[in-house]
């Protein structure tokens, strides 16, 4: 997990998770428009489970 990547999963977190996939993009989205903290905590988990 890069520096970029968590600075952007804090600011705009379903950005950071775009490149994963549809549904880990969706998830992000819909925990992001329900509350900001639920959405940086979903893209977090989604980037740390990421094998580099």
């Amino acid at each position: 997990m890069s520096l970029l990547r968590v600075l952007l999963a804090i600011f705009f977190p379903p950005l950071a998770v775009i490149d994963q996939g549809c549904g880990s993009f969706l998830i992000t989205l819909l925990l992001t428009l329900c509350g900001w903290v639920p959405g940086v905590i979903a893209a977090l988990i989604i980037l740390n489970n990421v094998r580099e």
